[in-house]
């Protein structure tokens, strides 16, 4: 059989020998190398460039490779097959998922802000008043002939009178450490107290003086992108904040696509060690040494997600999910032990998971709504989060109505052949001049940082300023030529943001047709689930009070240009709100509280989900999305305005 050698920008080389007829992306699977499919393999995407070293795959055309790159020796993995012996360059742009780890700079006020701003928002609500935790130092009378009691029931008395609790417990992780730190502090302890019920659990215990005894973590868990933050459980303080790529990324950009990988033989296995040895570990990892903080003082675990990320997270099956009645395995589950999901913390920690509301509709949707105060609103409000799934939630302070729609990974970057997550080097905000064609680039990173790519709020800048200056028509299509519009053999245009020269990898950073057509969709989808909702529940879009607009896709959106668009209703932009990773801010309440957790599960419950596929008039609303800003102008007067 053939060899295949993938050989990493750096010298890394790794072998395996395969069946002829494999594609490159399947024998790196079987290799267990990175490289980025977003699209699952199906080719349209563009991410998997690979270089040709040696030997002759059998590849098929695609449009996202040029004849100019494919003379210079660039393949798309997705569709080369085999041969015979072949080895392969994979450029770092190809396993950025896997290795962008990015941590955040707390001297920055925006870091700490949004969590800040959740709590004392969730504070005046009154559902931050239970802590999930306690932190106490206690000091207990030494053993004497006189007084013999063991050391378990001393400690239980003191904290009994200490706390006023009728029962007081120890769990094994504290009594295994109890004799010996008792009589090496002078019967001094710190000791890490949960409430369970009616009782009071010890979960650990600690010498005096050692700084953050109890930590905790909140984890946003997005099918592109994985968010995390460390606080200090004693007093609610932001230690550490960095995000990563999604390592499951590979498997496909889309659940649907990670669903069809589980259900393979091995499937399920893999996907959870690409989440959590590929991606968490390593999160963790780097959040704990910048803080100082030993991974086994972590004792309690937050987590938001998708339906199919808890899913998949904890290795349950998840094929019910995609399948007609759309069933997962549950909505709401116990607290469970977080040691047995992710490795090296403290074998007591705990882990809790936001509650699931439907087969597509999650944890990081309650979360966010928990972060966003909708619920104790008089005011309709509409909750839209923005990642590589679309999900909305309709509500007030008296019913919530929630539903999902298959916007695609393009929010995120998948699905767009620059695309990328918002890390350095993404574009994350474009002017075009009207006249010349010439871009002006805000890029995400240190000055003088070249662009790598677009990120999701740089692609509805692009989009909008492209359509406004009538360099593209209604459908996506290029309408000017000009020296940035260039046409391959197939008469398939493309925009050039940045050219080689000036670009961070040494090739044109475009958007071409495909690409468009891709977002177009994407944020038809949006409008049209919109739309769909409002009609559900008898509402307009000027019935609505506020619009709050969640997700990482950059540097916040231009709403104008969203609007431009059509993306959102044509409505004043103060409506609109951006509020960032409200699923990753909701977490962290929850990591806190135990009443901010109890309050997101009984949002889970009030949440009532509309399942858009069983709806006939979703694909009638969605066809007539499908175009810039809409095919029916009369809902965008302002947008016609400016462009008549």
């Amino acid at each position: 059989m053939p060899i295949v050698t993938f050989r990493h920008t750096g010298g890394e080389e790794i072998r395996t020998e395969v069946p002829a007829g494999l594609t490159l992306l399947e024998a790196a699977k079987q290799a267990g190398v990175a490289i980025d499919a977003p699209c699952g393999g199906s080719g349209t995407c563009g991410k998997c460039r690979v270089r040709l070293l040696t030997g002759d795959p059998e590849m098929e055309a695609n449009p996202h490779l040029s004849r100019e790159d494919h003379a210079a020796g660039w393949r798309l993995a997705c569709c080369s097959r085999v041969t015979g012996d072949t080895a392969v360059e994979v450029p770092e742009t190809a396993s950025a998922y896997r290795t962008g780890i990015r941590t955040a700079d707390l001297s920055d006020p925006k870091v700490r802000g949004a969590f800040e701003a959740v709590q004392q928002d969730l504070k005046a609500a009154g559902v931050m008043e239970e802590p999930a935790l306690q932190v106490r130092e206690i000091a207990l009378d030494p053993p004497t002939l006189e007084d013999t009691m063991p050391d378990n029931e001393r400690l239980e008395r003191a904290l009994a009178a200490e706390l006023g609790a009728e029962r007081i417990t120890l769990s094994l992780t504290a009594l295994k450490k109890l004799s010996a730190l008792l009589r090496e502090n002078d019967f001094r302890l710190v000791c890490i107290l949960r409430k369970h019920g009616g009782a009071v659990q010890v979960a650990d215990i600690h010498a005096p003086g050692i700084p953050h005894p109890a930590c905790g973590l909140a984890i946003d868990i997005g099918t592109t992108t994985v968010s995390a933050a460390l606080a200090d459980m004693e007093d609610g303080a932001l230690l550490a904040r960095a995000s990563a790529g999604n390592g499951q990324i590979r498997f496909g950009a889309d659940v649907i696509s990670r669903i069809i990988e589980s259900t393979r033989p091995g499937g399920s296995q893999r996907l959870k060690k690409a989440v959590v040895e590929e991606t968490l570990v390593l999160l963790i990892a780097a959040m704990c040494r910048d803080a100082g903080v030993p991974l086994d003082r972590i004792y309690r675990v937050s987590v938001a997600g998708n339906t199919t990320m808890n899913h998949l997270l904890l290795g349950l099956y998840a094929d019910p999910i995609r399948m007609e009645p759309f069933v997962p395995s549950f909505f709401r589950c116990e607290t469970l032990r977080a040691a047995e999901v992710i490795p090296g913390l403290s074998p007591s920690a705990e882990l809790v998971i936001a509650p699931n509301v439907g087969s597509y509709v999650g944890g990081d949707i309650t979360a966010g709504v928990l972060a966003s105060s909708l619920w104790e609103s008089d005011e309709l409000s509409l909750f839209i989060d923005l990642g590589t799934n679309g999900e909305l939630v309709l509500g007030n302070g008296e019913y919530m109505l929630c539903c999902a729609c298959s916007a695609g990974p393009a929010f995120e970057g998948g699905d767009i052949s620059c695309g990328m997550r918002a890390t350095d080097g993404a574009i994350e905000a474009v002017k075009i001049d009207k006249a010349t064609m010439e871009p002006t680039l805000d890029v995400i990173g240190e000055p003088g940082q070249k662009p790598r790519g677009l990120c999701g709020s740089g692609i509805i800048d692009t989009v909008a300023e492209l359509f406004r200056a009538g360099i593209i028509d209604a459908r996506g299509k290029f309408a000017r030529n000009g020296d940035r519009v260039l046409r391959d053999e197939d008469g398939m245009g493309r925009y050039v943001l940045a050219w080689a020269a000036d670009a961070a990898d040494g090739r044109d950073v475009t958007i071409n047709e495909v690409d468009l057509d891709n977002f177009i969709r994407a944020k038809g989808a949006i409008f049209s689930a919109a739309h769909l909702l409002m009609e559900q529940v008898g509402v307009s879009p000027e019935d609505i009070s506020r619009f709050w607009i969640a997700g990482g896709i950059g540097g916040g959106i231009d709403f104008h240009n969203a609007i431009t668009i059509g993306m959102f209703p044509d409505l004043p932009h103060e409506l609109f709100h951006y509020i960032g990773n409200s699923s990753l801010s909701g977490a962290y309440a929850v990591l806190l509280s135990s009443s901010a957790w109890a309050k997101t599960e009984e949002l889970g419950r009030c949440m009532m989900y509309v399942e858009l596929s069983n709806e006939p008039r979703y694909m009638d609303e969605f066809v007539s999305a499908c175009f810039l800003p809409h095919t029916d102008h009369s809902l965008f007067p302002t947008v016609e305005k400016e462009l008549s």
